[in-house]
């Protein structure tokens, strides 16, 4: 197996291990991350009914003017209260953090961190 599809496959295998754990109910939804190179995205799922309830980007209208480069963390951390404005609008309260594939540290760190301060627990 060559060295970028054994990664791909370790990758997955993360992302699969932590997603096994964290489900996303009606009551207390997911707030799912996923984080390119350039840009960052979250999102709020009601994994019963597969449905978003709230999503969040730095390419999203509300912070496309606003943030000069969304691959930092101070992006990430728009981002995530921006998140937890719509969420709360939503009528979201606690949800449960699915980091995936990402450790938790730099922008995710400071999206989470966000979000709490935006008034979501978890």
């Amino acid at each position: 197996m060559s060295a970028t599809k054994q990664k791909a496959l370790s990758r997955e295998r993360r992302r699969n291990r932590v997603r096994r754990a964290v489900r996303g109910t009606a009551e207390r939804p997911r707030l799912t991350v996923f984080r390119s190179s350039k840009h960052i995205y979250a999102q709020v799922i009601d994994d019963d009914r597969g449905q978003t309830l709230a999503s969040a980007s730095t390419v999203s209208p509300e912070l496309k003017g606003k943030v000069t480069y969304g691959g930092n963390a101070a992006a990430a951390e728009a981002v995530g209260r921006l998140l937890a404005e719509k969420a709360k609008a939503a009528g979201v309260e606690k949800v449960c953090f699915d980091r995936g594939q990402y450790r938790y540290h730099g922008r995710i760190k400071a999206l989470a961190d966000a979000a709490r301060t935006g008034g979501l627990s978890f």
